[in-house]
C-alpha cells in the first residue's frame, strides 16, 4: 500500500509537545493533517460525542471532543482520503491489555481500523519516579526514540505488508535521558500486550463529609495501579516478549493488533442456545 496523506491525532491535545514532534518528523515526507482534541482528553477510551465543534489550527483542525471524535470527523469528513492514521506521541506509556481499552491514543487507532484505515498508536514511557511526572513539560528531544521508531514504521510497514494481518500497531518507546547518552536508535522488539493485572480498590471515608450536615456520610473508593511502582528491570512482573518488559529493558515495543470483538466458535454456547426454548 502507498501512504501519501496521514491523519495525525492524539489524546494529550493538539498543542502537546509529543504531537508536534511527530508532526514535524512526518511532514518532511508526507502530507500530514492534524485532527486532534483542543485540550487534554487522556484516558477517555473510545468515548464519542453526539457532535463536536471544529476550528482551524495551524496543524489542521482542533476538535472540542475526544480522540475517537477526531478520527470519525477526520476520516468521514475532514480528511477522507487519509491513507494512514497516526495517534500520538502520547506522553506516558500505554502498556498491557487492560490499559489499551482506556487509552485515548490507542482508541483512536482502533477507530481508524474500523474504518478500514491502518493506524499506528505511539506512546513514550516516562519512568514514574516522580508522582507528578505527568505535569512536567518535556522538551521535544526527549521524544526522539518514539518519533524515530514511528517514522520508521510509517516509512516501511505498509510496503512490508504488515497491515495485511495487523489492523494497527501499538508502539511504546523509552524516553531519551537527560544526559544525551542514548543518541543511537533504541532496539526494537515485536511484543504482545502484557496480561498482568493488579488494580485494587480501597474504601475509606470521604474528605467531603460535613459533620454538621444532615446528609448521610459518603465513602470514597480510591483506585491504585501498583504496576507503576514496579517498572524496573528487577521488579516488573512480565517476561521478555511483552510490551511492558520491552520498554523497561530500553527497547521500543511494537505490538501488532487487530480490532476487537472477534469471536471463536463456542460449542458450549451453541448447545446452550439450542436449549433456550426447550
Amino acid at each position: 500500500m502507498s501512504v501519501d496523506r496521514i491523519l495525525l491525532t492524539n489524546d494529550d491535545g493538539i498543542d502537546a509537545v509529543g504531537l508536534r514532534a511527530v508532526h514535524d518528523a512526518l511532514s518532511e515526507s508526507y502530507d500530514v493533517v492534524t485532527v486532534a482534541p483542543a485540550g487534554d482528553r487522556s484516558s477517555i477510551g473510545r468515548a464519542i460525542s453526539g457532535g463536536v465543534d471544529v476550528r482551524d489550527h495551524e496543524l489542521g483542525y482542533a476538535v472540542d471532543g475526544t480522540p475517537v471524535d477526531c478520527v470519525v470527523a477526520g476520516l468521514d469528513e475532514l480528511v477522507p482520503d487519509a491513507d494512514l492514521v497516526v495517534a500520538g506521541c502520547n506522553k506516558g506509556a500505554n502498556l498491557g491489555s487492560y490499559v489499551l481499552g482506556r487509552s485515548g491514543t490507542v482508541s483512536a487507532a482502533v477507530e481508524a481500523a474500523f474504518f478500514g484505515v491502518p493506524a499506528i498508536a505511539a506512546s513514550m514511557y516516562v519512568p514514574g519516579d516522580d508522582p507528578e511526572w505527568w505535569r512536567t513539560e518535556l522538551a521535544p528531544e526527549r521524544f526522539a526514540h518514539a518519533v524515530d521508531s514511528t517514522r520508521f514504521l510509517v516509512d516501511n510497514a505498509p510496503d512490508a505488508d504488515v497491515f495485511d494481518t495487523a489492523d494497527y500497531l501499538n508502539v511504546n518507546a523509552p524516553i531519551v535521558t537527560n544526559d544525551g547518552g542514548d543518541n543511537q536508535p533504541a532496539p526494537m522488539r515485536v511484543t504482545t500486550p502484557s496480561d498482568w493485572y493488579g488494580m485494587t480498590a480501597n474504601r475509606g471515608e470521604s474528605e467531603d463529609n460535613d459533620p454538621d450536615s444532615d446528609e448521610p456520610e459518603t465513602d470514597r473508593i480510591t483506585f491504585e495501579d501498583p504496576i507503576w511502582g514496579r517498572m524496573t528491570p528487577d521488579e516488573v512482573p512480565d517476561d521478555p516478549g511483552t510490551d511492558r518488559r520491552a520498554v523497561v529493558d530500553g527497547e521500543v515495543s511494537v505490538s501488532p493488533l487487530t480490532i476487537p470483538h472477534a469471536t471463536d466458535r463456542n460449542d458450549s454456547l451453541d448447545r446452550l442456545v439450542e436449549s433456550y426454548r426447550s
